[in-house]
């Protein structure tokens, strides 16, 4: 029987990179014009961009909720253009996290939450970032994680804290996050606290360190390791060359889904930077 070349079409829409081992990578976004020269293809039009992005790489951290939340719709019509198997996460909207009390914004939250239901088995973890420069009152955010829920439409949820705060990244906030089964962002910056202790079953990291003069937006040898990193998470394992804030526990854990994004500082490089370290996990 001949085999039968894929179209140019096929090429460009076929199946999203799958998972190796529970690992998936990322990018945050989809729309941004300085990849229409070196990660769309030439002519691409850009309705098709989120079609062609979740193609090459198997997890998008979507940002546009933090600025404002989406009717169902967009929602539905975003996973209706992904190919299965493929997960977005998702930041919540900022006025919520901006709240002066944050345990007042249990309709807000459910609201969000709500519509963005309709990505169905698609929707992954939610964000919840809060910057730095606004006060953050123990009791009332122990109250917001309270109001968060482990499910929606019998679909279990997984939320992800990043307290940009300096003073309120402890223990304390990692025994928190532990309690309700959160996972706290471990993000590979110098403006963000930085650590990467497991708080959850899983585990949610953002790199922000690729260069805009490395095509790759990382030299291999980093590439290399992060795959590493990965890999030794999945498995239970925590890296020993990363910063905590507490001691390293003496054994490994259960297995854990990993999901790592590339976002902003060269984003120019960041979709170069996903593909490449899923090509070092086996995964395109």
């Amino acid at each position: 029987m001949a085999v039968r070349k894929k179209t140019a079409t096929q090429e460009l829409f076929g199946p999203a990179p799958a998972p190796i081992d529970g690992i998936r990578v990322g990018i945050g976004g989809w729309t941004y014009a300085p990849w229409r020269d070196n990660f769309y293809p030439k002519g691409l039009v850009q309705r098709r961009e989120l079609e062609f992005a979740s193609r090459h790489v198997s997890s998008i951290e979507i940002n546009g909720t933090y600025y404002g939340a989406q009717k169902p719709a967009t929602y539905a019509r975003w996973r209706d253009e992904t190919p299965a198997g493929f997960v977005f996460s998702a930041k919540a909207p900022k006025r919520i996290m901006g709240s002066r009390v944050l345990a007042q914004t249990g309709g807000a939250v459910d609201d969000f939450l709500g519509g963005i239901a309709e990505l169905g088995h698609k929707l992954g973890p939610i964000v919840w970032q809060f910057e730095r420069g606004g006060t953050l009152d123990r009791v009332d955010f122990a109250a917001f994680l309270a109001l968060l829920p482990g499910a929606i439409d019998g679909r279990a949820l997984r939320h992800v804290l990043d307290v940009r705060d300096p003073a309120f990244v402890d223990a304390g906030y990692l025994t928190l996050a532990r309690a309700h089964g959160m996972a706290t962002v471990f993000t590979d910056s110098t403006e963000h606290p930085s650590f990467a202790d497991i708080t959850a079953d899983f585990v949610y990291a953002r790199l922000m360190r690729s260069r805009s003069d490395i095509a790759s937006g990382y030299p291999e040898s980093e590439l290399q390791r992060w795959a590493e990193r990965a890999r030794l998470w999945a498995a239970g394992g925590e890296p020993d060359d990363l910063p905590r804030l507490t001691p390293a526990p003496a054994r490994g854990g259960n297995h854990r889904d990993v999901f790592v994004y590339f976002i902003s500082s060269a984003k120019e490089r960041n979709p170069a930077a996903a593909v490449a370290l899923l090509r070092k996990l086996g995964a395109v």
